[in-house]
Parts: structure tokens; sequence; C-alpha cells
């Protein structure tokens, strides 16, 4: 019934369209005027080229007297109020509090409205629903999220604040909830034994980043949580959950001296602390780093990568649209004309940065048959070599100049996307107008830019190379590595196959550190 019935509403409104193109609306006759009532209505429905321009929407920088950083955008249109509380605590502060001691950071994000001192987990969740309130509490690498939605009505939102506020001062994370997230991984580490890409993410973050706070997953693993104690939990809240390692974000029917005095009674209201301390720096590889990952399977799922710039460096928006046309712009990317588009070897290929505080990651993935593995992997490291070493073509960065400033009214269409955008600004020190001056940053950007940025920052030379298949000849596949680095004369060029008659699956993309809604990313073996 779902099916059918979405059938004839696809198919109405494509009948709308079709008849919108065929009517001239301003010549037709009133001959018959209880005919055309609903012209008014069908007017409507055209979209104007103007209606598609979107401005980015202004941003306040508001003058907190406890010297926490707040932007805001006002947004009339809704009686909604958005705030997100950013804290410089994510996972890479676990090992702050004890070392080993991963995963603290998003068991504290899974507990912290389990319950406090006045009010069990019930009673926190009763507030927030009886005046229609959404909280939420999520961990990064980099960050520790609060998130609340609410009615700007005061009837609404004093009581989700207060609410909010209780908990991040007065959780008490109690052993029997530890117990229970525990519990719940152990359901966990099946699933990511029978997952190679899961299994490939948390080995190259490891072989990356080795002692640094990045290498393991957010989740932690089943032995580290499994140590975690109530005491260790507050420590880690009283430690980083405090209002001078934090800044805020406010989007919503507010007026900016309301937004204000909000940002002052949630900062005041909290344990004021001090700020967490710089991140330490990554050691970097200096030849390839070859690792595999035994998994019976037909098909081989290989990751290639390296540590990146900082969210700060000022290559990012350069690194940024490179990325886009090496692998993260679909079937144009580079990545794809040549691993599926030329040859068949797989069914999706796809390339990204993470910038952070400390170094992040660039690193692209695919999956292919195990016949065509060391093939692959020699078109796709190739592929890197030349793009960071030939002349980029003007043409296509013109295109994917075009194709992000097309996507990125994306980034502030709704009241949440804009607040999330906030909070990431605040959270790396971008400037208030940043949104706003998007579009010219991006606008400079020139070949010379994207060139320059490509030689400084990827090193094609010492990638870490993670193979997730039932067998990896490892010499072979170092020895394909050098070639592609210095190919003999003539040079070696790998067969152009038509694409293979089974269907390879997608490969399921990176998750690239986002929020954990599940202990499910320990790790498959300890």
């Amino acid at each position: 019934m779902f099916k059918l019935h979405s059938f004839f509403i696809f198919g109405s409104m494509l009948w709308t369209q079709a008849a919108l193109a065929d009517i001239d609306l301003n010549n037709l006759h009133d001959d018959n005027p209880a005919q055309l009532k609903s012209i008014p209505l069908l007017q409507s429905l055209q979209i104007s080229h103007a209606q598609t321009q979107f401005n980015a929407p202004y941003v306040h920088e508001l003058k907190n007297r406890y010297q926490v950083r707040t932007l805001f955008v006002e947004s009339q249109d809704l009686p909604m109020v958005d705030i997100q509380l950013t804290f410089n605590a994510g996972s890479a502060r676990d090992e702050e509090i004890a070392p080993g001691l991963y995963g603290i950071a998003n068991m504290a994000a899974k507990l912290i409205d389990e319950g406090t001192e006045k009010y069990t987990a019930n009673e926190i969740a009763s507030t927030f629903e009886r005046v229609g309130a959404q909280f939420s509490a999520g961990a990064y690498r980099d960050m520790f999220i609060v998130k609340l939605r609410v009615l700007s009505d005061p009837n609404k939102l004093e009581p989700a604040l207060g609410m909010l506020l209780e908990v991040l001062n007065h959780s008490t994370f109690k052993k029997f909830s530890i117990d229970l997230v525990l519990n719940n991984t152990q359901v966990g580490q099946k699933q990511i034994q029978e997952s190679p890409g899961r299994m490939m993410n948390i080995l190259f973050y490891r072989a990356l980043y080795g002692k640094h706070a990045y290498a393991e997953p957010i989740t932690g693993t089943q032995r580290s949580i499994s140590k975690i104690t109530p005491a260790q939990l507050q420590q880690f809240s009283d430690q980083f959950l405090v209002a001078q390692n934090l800044n805020i974000a406010i989007t919503g029917q507010l007026s900016p001296k309301q937004a204000q005095q909000l940002s002052e009674r949630i900062a005041g209201n909290l344990k004021q602390g001090k700020k967490a301390l710089p991140l330490a720096q990554p050691v970097d590889k200096s030849g390839f780093d070859i690792r595999h990952i035994k998994f019976n399977s037909s098909q081989a799922h290989v990751m290639m990568g390296q540590l990146g710039p900082t969210r700060f460096d000022p290559d990012r928006l350069a690194l940024e649209v490179a990325n886009q046309m090496f692998g993260g712009s679909g079937f144009n990317s580079i990545l794809m004309k040549e691993l599926r588009v030329k040859r068949g070897f797989t069914y999706g290929a796809y390339s990204s940065f993470t910038f952070s505080q400390a170094p992040g990651t660039f690193s692209f993935s695919y999956s292919t048959r195990q016949d065509q593995l060391l093939d692959s992997i020699q078109v796709a490291h190739l592929a890197l070599v030349n793009f960071v070493s030939q002349p980029i073509n003007q043409k296509q960065l013109e295109e994917t100049k075009a194709g992000m400033l097309r996507a990125f009214p994306n980034n502030y269409s709704s009241n949440a996307n804009i607040n999330a955008q906030l909070g990431s600004m605040g959270f790396y020190n971008q400037p208030a107008d940043y949104l706003r001056n998007y579009p010219k940053l991006l606008e400079k950007i020139t070949v010379q830019d994207v060139q320059k940025a490509l030689q400084k920052n990827l090193h094609p030379e010492r990638l870490t190379i993670i193979v997730v298949n039932d067998k990896l000849d490892k010499p072979a596949l170092e020895a394909v590595l050098k070639q592609d680095l210095n190919p003999p004369a003539p040079a070696y060029t790998p067969s152009v196959k038509p694409a293979p008659k089974t269907i390879i699956a997608p490969l399921v993309k990176e998750a690239i550190d986002e929020p954990v809604s599940s202990p499910d990313d320990a790790p498959a073996s300890i």
C-alpha cells in the first residue's frame, strides 16, 4: 500500500511539473472562472532562480562576561532555540585521567543523563519530555558536545535549561550504569569481527598514530572500559566539563541581548575550571607501513593514508578542494574514474581529510576482488602520485569549486545545521564572519594554491596501507608501490579491464570523527 501510494504521489508531481511547463499562466483567458481557482496555487509552485540563492546567516560574536566564546544566529522563523555546548573534552583526553583509560569521554556522554544527586534518569527524561525539549550528549575525538533544543517560550526554556545545568553539574555516574554499558559492548565485539571496514578503520588509526591520543577508538576497548570507575568519570567531568573549557553556540528566536544573557547564565552556573592543555604532536612515518588483517572473504578491503595538517592550517581550504577533485566528488573524482569507470575494479572509491586540533588524516579506501588487489592498489597509488606531482587541471578545479559553492548552503539549511557550524567555528577559533566569507575564500583558490598545498602536505612515498583479506603478499605489494614512485622504462601500466560481471557490494564509508551512538566501535581483539 505504501509503495503504491508513493507511486501516485510521485506521478502527480511529475504531471504538475509537465503541466506547468506547457501552460502560459500569464496568457490564460478568463472564459470559465470556476476552472481557474487553482491557478494561484500552481503559480506558487514555480521556483524562481532568485529563490535558489542563499545568503549565509549573520553571526553575532557575543561579549560574555565570563570570557566564554559565544556565537549566536537570530532566527525568528520558528519559536525554537538550539543550544550547543562544545567542550574540549573528546576521547583525546581519556588518558589524562589515567593511562590506558580509553573510552572515558564516550562513557561520560552515555551516562551523563542517567541520574544526579537529586533526580533519577526517569525524572530527567520526564522533565525534558514535559516541555518538549530534546537533550543529547556525544563524544568526538576532539569534542564533547551537549545539545538542547527547546521552544523559546520561557515556560518551556527555563525548566529545560535548569535540568541541563543540573545534569552537567551533578551527574553521579553510578556503577550499575557503567556495568550496563559494558555488557552492551560485549555484543558489539562480534559485530566488529564481522565488519572488515570497521576493523580496517581501527587498525588504520592505531598504525598511523601509535601512542598518540587519537590512536584508540572513541568508544575505547572492552578491556579499558571495564576499568572505568564512577570516581574517574566524576574526575573527567570536574576537569573538562567546565566553563573555561567550553564554547557556546545558540540559534533561534531570541534577540542578541537575550542570547547573551542565556550564555552568561550557562557559563556562570557551571564550574569555572580551566582550559585543557594543547595535544601532543604525532610522529610521522618515514616510509611505507603495510598492515594486514586476515579475513576470509572473496573481497579485499583497502585503506591508504597518512597524517594530515591540523584544522588551523592555512592550506585547509585548498586541501578540501583537492580532496573533492581526487576522491570526494563521486563519479567525477580521479579515484572513481581510474578504479571504477576505466577498469571496473570497484563499486566505489572515496577519499577524505579529517582536520583536528592535532594533525588529522588523509585517507582513501575501496573494496575489490582478491585477484585484482595488487593491480587496483597500483592504480590508486599511481593516481595519487600523479595528482601530487602533475599540474592541476584548471577546468576540473573550476568545476569542483562551483560544486562546493552550490553545496555550501546545506551547512546552514536549518537551525540545527547552523548551530552545529557555530559550535565548530567556536571550537576551532574561526572568525564569526567565516560563513559569509566562505564563497570569497573559495573563489580565490587557484591552481597554484592547490598544487602547493598538495606537494607540502601529501606524501605518496610514506603511506600507511591497511589490507583486509584472506592472504596478502607484502613484498609484492611493496614492490608495486615503489615502482609507482620510480617507474622503470617503459613504465608498467596495469591493463584496462572491463567492469566485472559480478556486482561488488558498496564500501561502507569510513566514519570520520562523528558522535558515537553505541559502543560498537570497540576493537575486535584486545
